[in-house]
């Protein structure tokens, strides 16, 4: 079996389609369908179904998926061995994590971590998005809930909370909401509901039933400087909020908690890279854990 061909069966699995999964290998079309074809040949068994809107894995590909996932652990292991990289860590780590902690906490942080290996490159990718380790969007996502499936490691770094702030100037002019029921009658800024990541993260009920912001950023930080400006209030990340000296908290809503994890696929977990990212990120939170609730 050509491990070329498994390196292009993985890439068109993780992308879903031949010409993306052609674009990241940057070969063309007609090369990735020819190998694709010569491993189905080689393997006596049609790995993909074609549809007009990409390719799907039939079960027979399904149950190769685990086993190439297998092989490319080893390939990992051994380049990274043969390259030097027991002694030395280098390569490049992509992290995806929320714009909040991603920006507020891990970007300031980051720096030590590369003047530490200077052969080490990050890639720091903070957005309001999920990203699918399986398909090596991320080499490391920072998640607001556990995984429940897929050859995934995930470790708890840290429970955080989220809280009703405004800013100092809207509370002197306005007051700010002493129940539930009184949230609705001020300016509310928040996000956009059919931009929320996961369920965990459509929490504006939990602060007020009636919850109706007019002004809803997809962006955490987006919201913070928006609630910052005086725009109205709005539900924030705790650590983000205390970094900022404008704003103040409505004291008579409880804050409601949830948790980050650290996560990445385990065909990585042996890759020193990996493990000194990993390692730096959930030393950095254990550090400063009172930041977060």
């Amino acid at each position: 079996m050509n491990w070329d061909d498994v390196r292009i069966f993985l890439a068109v699995a993780r992308a879903g389609q031949i010409l993306g999964a052609a674009r990241r290998l940057d070969l063309n079309h007609a090369t990735v369908s020819r190998r694709v074809a010569a491993l189905e040949e080689s393997l006596r068994a049609k790995l993909f179904r074609r549809l007009t809107t990409g390719s799907e894995l039939t079960p027979a590909g399904e149950r190769f998926l685990a086993v190439a996932e297998r092989m490319e652990t080893e390939m990992l292991v051994a380049r990274s061995e043969i390259s030097g990289e027991g002694e030395d860590v280098s390569g490049t780590v992509r992290i995806g994590a929320p714009d909040g902690f991603g920006v507020a906490f891990l970007a300031p942080r980051l720096g030590g971590l590369t003047a530490q290996h200077p052969e080490l490159k990050i890639q720091l990718v903070p957005v309001p998005r999920s990203f699918s380790l399986s398909r090596r969007e991320a080499d490391i996502a920072i998640t607001t809930e556990r995984p429940s499936e897929g050859r995934l490691v995930a470790v708890k770094l840290v429970d955080y909370t989220l809280g009703l702030f405004a800013s100092k100037a809207y509370a002197e002019v306005h007051g700010l909401p002493e129940t539930q029921a009184g949230v609705t009658a001020h300016r509310l800024v928040g996000y956009v509901p059919d931009l929320v990541i996961n369920p965990t993260l459509d929490y504006a009920a939990e602060f007020s039933p009636d919850w109706s912001a007019g002004f809803m950023i997809s962006s955490a930080l987006g919201q913070a400087e928006a609630v910052r400006s005086g725009a109205g209030i709005g539900i924030l990340h705790t650590f983000v909020a205390r970094a900022m000296p404008e704003l103040v908290a409505v004291a008579s809503i409880p804050p409601i908690r949830r948790a980050y994890w650290l996560v990445y696929h385990e065909s990585v977990r042996p890759l020193r890279r990996i493990q000194a990212v990993a390692g730096f990120i959930t030393k950095a939170v254990e550090r400063e854990k009172t930041l977060f609730v």
